[in-house]
């Protein structure tokens, strides 16, 4: 019987690990190439300007150095205070005593800096000082003569530095916030086809009608897409051959074995004779529907999943009544409120597949009875659902051979056989909605057939 239990299960979180995408990766190649290429551009640029700036920079001092000292050798001694005052107010300009005592700081030892001394010595004379600061008094300091007596002209550093810090680092902000959306263009331009490739070779992979690639742009994109488009009408052309391929000979061959069944019936042969023609019969109407069943394409997964609880359970129901009447048993522990996104039609497919897997392969050698078990319990985020016999088993090396099309056990465990391609529908059916399927076995103990779903919140989805 079927026991339902909604034991609280705990989470196990895995630890993270941060993925970038290709967007994300070629727009940090790009930016970081442009910042490089930003940090060149600016270091060239400074160099460059660096030495006609100052020669200019010296030009300006000595011409404001000889206008202040005429301007004081001709201005009448009532005047000279109040042009020192408009010097010092208006220009930024101070005129001070230049006393033996001073203690002065020289220029900073710069490319820049050096270059301004040495043009303005070569203006001034060679006698002349240029220094950073006089008593410690930040500022740069010039001297000049009148007639006997020595003075200081004193400048601002801001008027006479390279540049100005905070108008750089606008300009520099600019020009990378420019440089950034530049790139995130560049690479959305060039990554968006591969956006739209990747897309339709899901919808492909999932075995749905793809959307048309447009057949435009760059000729690489458009010969990409043409090819894409064309390998793709391929392919459905193809699927649709083997459908009809395949009912064609479903058809062919099932009309002939009912005559078969029935002229058995009507011919005068013994009861056993009858039974193992009957029995031949079966196995090759089970193999055509095997065939049928592995050409037959993955129904569309839905938007909002399903109620993987209710499904397991009608599966269930009708499986077991089946399995009793054969002989066997088959029992079940299902959880409830387990969601996932994948077609009701195609799980009952998966499921039965294994439970007719079971009872054909799985029966015990004592008694030849098939015992299953079919559990579906929440494991942290994926739904964990196994079928499990107490067979014979299979060899570790056996496990991963089961998974291929056409490929059988040793007699398949008890002697029948079959196409080989129950397992082989399971995997294939899986792989369409993201679930894995793994089998372990112990010689002696029989095999477990483990699903795993990604779970889906139960908020998410639809009755």
């Amino acid at each position: 019987m079927m026991r339902t239990t909604t034991t609280a299960r705990s989470r196990s979180d895995g630890g993270s690990r941060i993925r970038l995408g290709l967007f994300s990766r070629s727009f940090l190649l790009l930016a970081a190439l442009m910042l490089v290429s930003l940090g060149a551009w600016l270091q060239v640029f400074f160099s460059l300007e660096e030495g006609p700036r100052a020669t200019q920079m010296a030009q300006r001092v000595a011409s404001v150095v000889s206008i202040t000292r005429s301007a004081l050798v001709y201005a009448p001694s009532a005047v000279r205070p109040s042009l020192l005052l408009d010097l010092a107010t208006k220009e930024s300009l101070r005129v001070q005593p230049r006393e033996s005592t001073d203690e002065l700081e020289p220029l900073p030892r710069t490319n820049y800096w050096q270059h301004v001394h040495r043009e303005v010595r070569q203006v001034l004379g060679k006698d002349t000082l240029v220094v950073w600061s006089v008593n410690n008094t930040p500022g740069v300091w010039v001297s000049f003569e009148i007639d006997d007596d020595k003075y200081w002209l004193v400048f601002d550093r801001e008027q006479l530095s390279l540049t100005a810090g905070i108008e750089w680092l606008g300009w520099g902000a600019t020009a990378l916030l420019l440089a950034l959306i530049g790139a995130a263009v560049s690479v959305r331009f060039v990554n968006r086809p591969l956006a739209q490739l990747a897309k339709v070779a899901q919808q492909v992979a999932r075995g749905d009608t793809p959307s048309t690639l447009p057949e435009k742009g760059p000729v690489e994109i458009r010969n990409m897409n043409i090819a894409f488009n064309r390998m793709v009408r391929d392919i459905r052309q193809t699927e649709t051959d083997r459908e009809i391929m395949l009912a064609g000979i479903s058809h062919d061959l099932r009309t002939p074995l009912a005559r078969m069944r029935l002229e058995i019936e009507l011919s005068q042969v013994s009861d056993e004779t009858r039974a193992a023609i009957d029995e031949d019969l079966a196995q090759i109407d089970h193999s055509i529907g095997q065939l049928m069943e592995y050409a037959r394409p993955a129904a569309e997964v839905p938007e909002h999943g399903i109620d993987v609880s209710a499904v397991l359970r009608d599966v269930f129901e009708r499986e077991r009544m089946h399995t009793e009447s054969l002989g066997g048993e088959l029992t079940g522990t299902i959880e409830p409120n387990l969601y996932a996104r994948i077609s009701a039609h195609d799980l009952k497919r998966i499921i039965s597949n294994l439970i007719e897997n079971a009872r054909r392969y799985g029966r015990s050698v004592s008694d030849d009875k098939a015992r299953i078990t079919l559990s579906a319990q929440q494991r942290g985020n994926i739904l964990e659902i196994t079928v499990k016999d107490d067979g014979v088993g299979i060899a570790q090396e056996d496990l991963q051979r089961l998974l291929r099309p056409f490929s059988r056990g040793v007699s398949a465990r008890t002697g029948v056989s079959g196409a080989g391609l129950g397992l082989a529908i399971v995997e294939r059916l899986l792989g369409q909605v993201g679930g894995h399927f793994h089998l372990s076995s112990t010689p002696g103990e029989g095999l477990c057939a483990r699903i795993q779903l990604p779970k889906l919140r139960s908020r998410h989805t639809t009755d």
